[in-house]
């Protein structure tokens, strides 16, 4: 069955635990830039954390260029191999590669180039995740967010080309509607999809804009997804807008009835 969380950092795992998601989504590259002992003490709180962490984003830091020309290939590497035994000690499964600031290839820089740099990197990351349980997901960006990989079908291309079980590609609501990407690409693509973030118009919460909900959880349904899907929007009433957004989604999936039905 379908499972909802929340992007939101770990010191609100309690309240969306009791607003009834069933994981969190955590970023990533704020944990890891904590000095020693800071990170020391802040890793117990991912490992004790009352509701699942079941997948990371931010995974790398703005200032870590991963393309173009002052892309540091071992800084990289040893960043990876920190990241991943980090998430893989919390036991999560799910790891989300949007980074758009450290992706965005610089002026003057090739994009033929940077994708070859990519597909380095996502082998690296391939290397470091086979064993774990955690998959790497492609997430397409807008375009005003990064200048590379702005489509779910540019995510899947990559991924083909590295074609390890590790690397997979995610499908986020709020891009597809702001590149105007059709939804059936979901349906083409339904064996490289792994994970999915959702929001709503302004990437405000589920339930509260106008996006075409129907027409994308048919199109999932359609395409056998059963994985993640994650809320990655601004929220202005979190109380309120947890739980209306959590009903909203079940609605969407026909899990309330679902429910009421057991």
């Amino acid at each position: 069955m379908t499972a909802f969380g929340w992007c939101m950092g770990i010191e609100q795992a309690s309240e969306i635990k009791e607003h009834g998601f069933d994981y969190i989504e955590c970023p990533l590259a704020p944990l890891l830039q904590l000095e020693p002992d800071a990170f020391k003490k802040a890793l117990p709180l991912y490992w004790n954390s009352p509701i699942p962490v079941r997948a990371w984003n931010i995974l790398f830091p703005g200032g870590l260029p991963l393309v173009g020309p002052a892309a540091d290939e071992q800084r990289i590497r040893d960043y990876l191999a920190r990241a991943v035994d980090t998430m893989a000690s919390v036991g999560s499964t799910i790891v989300v590669f949007g980074s758009g600031k450290a992706r965005t290839v610089p002026e003057g820089w090739e994009k033929s180039r940077a994708e070859e740099q990519l597909l380095n990197l996502l082998g690296w990351a391939a290397d470091e995740c086979k064993g774990t349980g955690l998959t790497l997901v492609i997430e397409p960006l807008n375009r005003k967010e990064s200048n590379i990989i702005n489509s779910v079908a540019e995510g899947v291309a990559l991924a083909r080309l590295v074609n390890r079980d590790p690397i997979r590609v995610l499908a986020d609501f709020y891009h597809m509607d702001e590149e105007q990407e059709p939804l059936d690409t979901i349906g083409e693509h339904k064996d490289w999809l792994a994970h999915i973030h959702v929001a709503d118009t302004g990437r405000r919460s589920p339930g509260t804009g106008s996006y075409p909900y129907e027409a994308f959880v048919k199109q999932l349904k359609q395409a056998g997804y059963s994985g993640g899907v994650s809320v990655e929007c601004s929220v202005a009433e979190r109380t309120l807008e947890l739980p209306a957004s959590l009903s909203f989604l079940r609605r969407q999936w026909g899990l309330e009835k679902e429910a009421e039905a057991g």
